[in-house]
């Protein structure tokens, strides 16, 4: 039950038995980190607490949220997926978990519920760093670019990097989609589009850049989401990793690194 997807199936199962009208109910996941991190002041609301006794039978709710004394050995994990467990390559065990970077695995892109994205723009209020080609499955979401405005209104950085549709690097994309040579740049033109309400919004920067994308980027504060490119498909049906910020992070780095090169090489976007 340490990730959240697991965690949330449990709370339901009993929460059927318990009390019907509580089903659904279950922590956001940044709620639920919130309790395995310690930042929770305080106890739950009351018909959290009801579920959590009823899930972790013989213990008390303030029992469960009381600082950790080195009785028990837990460590919050994230789920890499299913059936895969974390690998220690170097260092004990212990120190792998802690620094565990990858929350979810997914076979494609498209296969990201839609209430990743929602929950992941919802709470995220530091930065958010887009780097893709044209990310249509995002930008056009009805109520995206006024959140966008929204977020930076409230102090967010916001930085968005899209594909040049002029640069030959979206022609090259097309053909190798075996897809007509224009189509990944009328994607592209049909994006910024969509983000066109931000134009000279203070917060909100946005570049085109020219690059050969080998991932797409996506960044809300400490989480992130890897769009990998696999040559000959499309983006949505190459895989994706859900990762989140940990105390010695070098994924999260290392394509936040990518993301600076791509950004200072880019141009100004005018709309």
């Amino acid at each position: 039950m340490q990730s959240h997807r697991a965690f949330c199936r449990e709370y339901d199962r009993v929460a059927e038995k318990v009390d019907k009208s509580l089903k659904g109910s279950y922590p956001s996941k940044a709620q639920f980190y919130r309790w395995l991190s310690g930042e929770l002041v305080g106890l739950p609301y009351p018909d959290h607490c009801r579920i959590l006794e009823a899930m972790l039978t013989g213990w008390q709710a303030e029992q469960l949220f009381e600082p950790h004394d080195g009785g028990i050995e837990f460590v919050p994990e994230p789920s890499v997926s299913p059936t895969l467990q974390p690998v220690a390559t170097r260092g004990s065990v212990q120190e792998s978990r802690e620094n565990a970077e990858v929350v979810e695995v997914f076979p494609h892109r498209s296969s990201i519920p839609a209430e990743l994205w929602t929950r992941l723009l919802d709470d995220s209020g530091e930065y958010i760093d887009v780097l893709c080609l044209a990310a249509l499955f995002l930008v056009e979401r009805p109520m995206f670019a006024r959140q966008i405005k929204q977020k930076a209104s409230a102090g967010a950085k916001i930085r968005l990097l899209f594909g040049d549709p002029d640069a030959d690097e979206a022609t090259k994309r097309s053909e190798e989609e075996q897809l007509d040579i224009r189509t990944v740049s009328a994607r592209i033109r049909n994006a910024l589009a969509f983000l066109r309400p931000l134009d000279g919004v203070p917060g909100v920067e946005a570049r085109l850049h020219t690059t050969t994308l080998y991932n797409s980027v996506f960044r809300f504060d400490d989480e992130m989401v890897i769009n990998t490119h696999v040559y000959g498909l499309p983006g949505a049906h190459a895989p994706a990793l859900h990762l989140r910020r940990a105390p010695k992070s070098e994924m999260f780095e290392t394509y936040m690194e990518s993301f600076e090169t791509v950004w200072a090489a880019a141009k100004p976007l005018t709309w």
